[in-house]
């Protein structure tokens, strides 16, 4: 190319790139002066120029650079003649029309020298099977280069977005739920249940003295007690900071964090049903409720676990529903087996729900490796006071001035055990 064709190329290129520009600026000038965000259509418009500003900025960028290369070459080889080698010169090269890779081909020694086996240089019709030797070339495309194969290579955005993952979620669908419309719900416990009844001889005085051969008939009176037990309604919360920008250049964001948001708030709900200590805002949790039972571990999981489910139906007075158990424990007594070598509840072939003693085994990560909770889940209650729910403010701190926003979810809850003792804590190892 010439020298005033690449500087006609130029000027068109940055007469193009003026347009481009200006068309962007009038957007923005419009939306400033009604102070207001870009539309929809506006956002993509000024996307598409500047887009189209970037890559001719580009172009010529290059076609100086190559302008630049070429009077450096012809400047350093000024007054010496060029040897030609092949069907190429140096002045072919610095014009920007060197040899096609066809060209270089038909051209090559190799196929020159093969070529010439034949008659007059010409392949007859009845030859078959024929092969052209290699030929190297001294230009590589390759699909990692810009300026080579590259250039032409598009980037497949697929759309596809993939979380890190949660916990599965499990106590919601044991426990009872129900709801509230209070700060503080109440219920009451019996602490102690009527225990007095015995068998009971017919009167035979009208006036009972006590003396030899008298019976009274008087029946035994019972007596039971109750306490009234008050659960206050607790909030669990979490917020993340946004840019408005970023929310409104990427639409399927604000679903992303909404999710994430709500994940977090179940996450820790599960948590503080299993473990809340009961301090300040935290549940009191069932491993935290007075009166909940325990079984220390015994000879092995199986003693033990066994010994659990007879504290819960004796003691308890109640009806287990499940266990409820860490992964790591649950694998754990999938893989036991017994002195044949054999897996005790059928190995990697079983199916069906995974039972112990009768009760399904259930996996929970809230619950610590190396315990696990036998209890009747019915007897847990969460009164759902508002459930999960996202709210959207830039009052936050400087949070107006500087165009962000706060996304806030919460819920707001309150949890107890309706009967303690149909629970039991399970050790199960000896060091637990």
């Amino acid at each position: 190319m010439l020298a005033g064709e690449v500087e006609m190329d130029t000027k068109e290129l940055k007469e193009k790139l003026a347009v481009a520009l200006k068309a962007a600026r009038d957007i923005c000038d419009e939306a400033e002066k009604a102070n207001r965000d870009f539309s929809d259509e506006e956002r993509q418009k000024v996307a598409g120029y500047l887009k189209e500003a970037s890559d001719l900025k580009a172009q010529i960028k290059k076609a100086e650079g190559d302008e630049a290369l070429r009077a450096q070459i012809l400047e350093l080889g000024e007054g010496i003649e060029v040897a030609q080698k092949g069907s190429q010169t140096l002045q072919a090269v610095v014009a920007g029309k060197g040899a096609t890779i066809g060209e270089q081909f038909i051209n090559a020694p190799e196929f020159k020298d093969w070529l010439g086996r034949f008659p007059n240089g010409r392949i007859p019709d009845s030859a078959k099977g024929l092969m052209s030797p290699p030929v190297a070339f001294k230009t590589l495309l390759t699909g990692s280069s810009d300026t080579s194969a590259g250039a032409f290579v598009q980037t497949d955005y697929t759309g596809i977005y993939e979380p890190l993952g949660r916990r599965p979620l499990v106590l919601r669908d044991l426990i009872s739920r129900r709801t509230t419309t209070s700060d503080t719900v109440e219920f009451v416990r019996q602490t102690a249940k009527v225990s007095q009844a015995a068998p009971t001889a017919e009167s035979n005085v009208t006036d009972y003295a006590g003396g030899t051969a008298e019976v009274s008939g008087e029946k035994p009176e019972g007596a039971m007690s109750f306490e009234k037990v008050q659960e206050t309604v607790k909030t669990i919360a979490v917020w993340i900071p946004a840019t408005k920008r970023a929310l409104s250049d990427a639409s399927q964001l604000r679903g992303l964090i909404d999710q994430e948001l709500r994940d977090d708030l179940e996450e820790d709900l599960e948590d503080e049903i299993v473990g809340g200590d009961g301090s300040g805002e935290h549940f009191t949790g069932i491993l935290n409720t007075s009166g909940v039972l325990t079984q220390a571990w015994d000879t092995d999981i199986f003693t033990t676990t066994r010994k659990a489910l007879t504290a819960v139906r004796v003691t308890g007075r109640a009806k287990p529903t499940a266990w409820l158990i860490h992964p790591n424990d649950n694998e754990a007594i999938d893989l036991l087996k017994d002195g044949l070598n054999r897996y005790y509840y059928g190995g990697p072939f079983a199916s069906g729900q995974q039972n112990l003693w009768g009760l399904p085994r259930v996996e929970c990560e809230a619950v610590d490796e190396g315990e696990a909770i036998l209890g009747d889940f019915r007897k847990a209650v969460i009164w759902d006071r508002e459930q999960a729910s996202i709210s959207v403010s830039d009052s936050h701190s400087d949070f107006f001035i500087r165009n962000m926003i706060a996304i806030l979810a919460e819920m707001r809850a309150a949890f107890g055990l309706i009967r303690p003792s149909a629970f039991c804590k399970v050790e199960l190892t000896s060091g637990s």
